[in-house]
Parts: C-alpha cells; sequence; structure tokens
C-alpha cells in the first residue's frame, strides 16, 4: 500500500511540474525522485493512457483536450498578437495568379488581413468575415460555397458547401486547427467543419497550417487530417523544443515567429 501511495504521489506531483513547465524529461524526474529511467517511463506511459500528457523521445509534454468550440469573437482575443505575426507570414507563401482555399479560423482571418496587393488572386472561402473583408481588395475575386450558415462563426457548413469544394482546384489551403497531436492529426470541435476541411485538403497542392502554439498537444473532437497531409505549420514563439521535436521525423516544415 505505502508503495502504491508513493507512486501516485509521484504521479501526481509529475503533472503538477508538467502544467508548470509544459515539457518534462526522463532524466530530469529520475534524479528527482531517484528512480530508474524504466520507473518515470512507467509512469508517463500510465498518464498517457489517460490522456494527461504527451510522450516525446527522453520525456513528455502536456496534453490539453479541446471538446469545446468558442465563437469568432472570442478566437479573436485570444493570442492575438501571435495570431498577426502567423498572418503576416504565412502569405510569403502566395504568389500572384494563385487560387487559394481558406476555412473560417481566427488565424486564418489574420492571412486574410494581409492579402491586399495580389494580383489575380482567387479566394475560396466557407467564411463570411474573410469574404467580407477581401471583398475591396482589388485584384481578389471571392467565391463563396453554397450552404447552411454557422451563426457564432458566421461559415457556411454541409453537404452542399462540401460538393460545391471538390469542383476546385487550389494551390494552397490555409487552415486553422483547435488541436494539433502528434498522434492524432489536426482536428476541430466542430463535424461539419472538419467534413469541409478534409475537402480543402483534398483539393489542394499545399496545405498550410495556421495555428498559435497553445493548440500544440492538443486533441479536440473532430479529426480532419493526417500530419503526413500538413505542409507547413506554421506558429509562434511560445511553442515548446520539446513540441517541435515531436515534428522531427515528419516532413512538415515549421516555421515559427
Amino acid at each position: 500500500m505505502k508503495v502504491e501511495r508513493n507512486t501516485l504521489s509521484r504521479r501526481a506531483e509529475i503533472l503538477e511540474v508538467l502544467q508548470d513547465k509544459g515539457e518534462i524529461s526522463v532524466l530530469s524526474l529520475s534524479k528527482r525522485y531517484k528512480i530508474s529511467d524504466v520507473s518515470i517511463r512507467n509512469d508517463l506511459a500510465h498518464l498517457e493512457k489517460k490522456g494527461l500528457l504527451i510522450r516525446t523521445r527522453g520525456g513528455a509534454i502536456k496534453s490539453q483536450p479541446v471538446n469545446f468550440d468558442l465563437n469568432l469573437n472570442q478566437r479573436l482575443k485570444t493570442n492575438y498578437k501571435e495570431k498577426q505575426r502567423i498572418g503576416k507570414k504565412a502569405v510569403e507563401y502566395i504568389r500572384d495568379n494563385y487560387t487559394i482555399v481558406m476555412d473560417n479560423g481566427s488565424t486564418v482571418l489574420e492571412v486574410a488581413r494581409n492579402l491586399k496587393g495580389f494580383k489575380n488572386l482567387k479566394l475560396i472561402t466557407n467564411s463570411l468575415p474573410i469574404a467580407d473583408l477581401v471583398a475591396d481588395y482589388p485584384g481578389i475575386d471571392v467565391i463563396i460555397p453554397g450552404g447552411e450558415m454557422r451563426a457564432e462563426m458566421r461559415s457556411l457548413v454541409g453537404s452542399m458547401a462540401e460538393k460545391s469544394i471538390l469542383n476546385y482546384h487550389c494551390d494552397i489551403a490555409f487552415l486553422g486547427a483547435d488541436g494539433i497531436h502528434f498522434d492524432m492529426g489536426i482536428s476541430t470541435p466542430q463535424i461539419e467543419e472538419a467534413a469541409l476541411s478534409e475537402k480543402m485538403i483534398q483539393i489542394s497542392n499545399q496545405v498550410i497550417v495556421v495555428s498559435d502554439s497553445s493548440k500544440f498537444g492538443r486533441k479536440s473532437f473532430v479529426k480532419f487530417g493526417d500530419l503526413k497531409e500538413v505542409d507547413v505549420i506554421i506558429t509562434d514563439k511560445s511553442i515548446t523544443e520539446a513540441e517541435l521535436n515531436t515534428f522531427n521525423n515528419l516532413d512538415v516544415k515549421m516555421e515559427v515567429v
């Protein structure tokens, strides 16, 4: 019983350290508790099975499940400066005469703010705020798929939107994400949004995910893509070294701004 209590207490402390620092190493924990690396790895494996952390090579990072959704105004206020930097970086991948598709994410909206000045650009989006934003930008043709309006995000979703999207071919898809997880991939709380984002991936030569660092390690409700389908992830400087290391073996370019 004493051994069991010690184990439970240690695992609780590990989670507290992880919550505070964002990442932990097997070596540091082994020294702290004066036990073997094997015992620490068993602790981390146990906690990972419960969805409380994500193991990495040599340690772990915290896992933050996301199974709820925020409206657009709430999203726009969250990590706004980081989203601005990400948006400015993302447009470096765009060239005149491109056809691009954008979902309704708040970080994707920051990409759209930087589209002024491009020539002969075609933009497909299910986001009414993005369409309204660029409507007066010279040199950009805006295409909006049909569908049902999701009021809280001012976006169009549903089977009509999905069928419409499949009629196009795009150079780049710019997608937001509520969760970016090494195993689960990219995810969102909304089933219909996920279905449409899947189609955007299918029709695009290049897939760029724009997301602030708070989304890493999270699993949201519905997966809409594997990390192997993503070409570039643009995020902010608050991403941890451990989180970056989880992508080392994947063919995904990480842009940190």
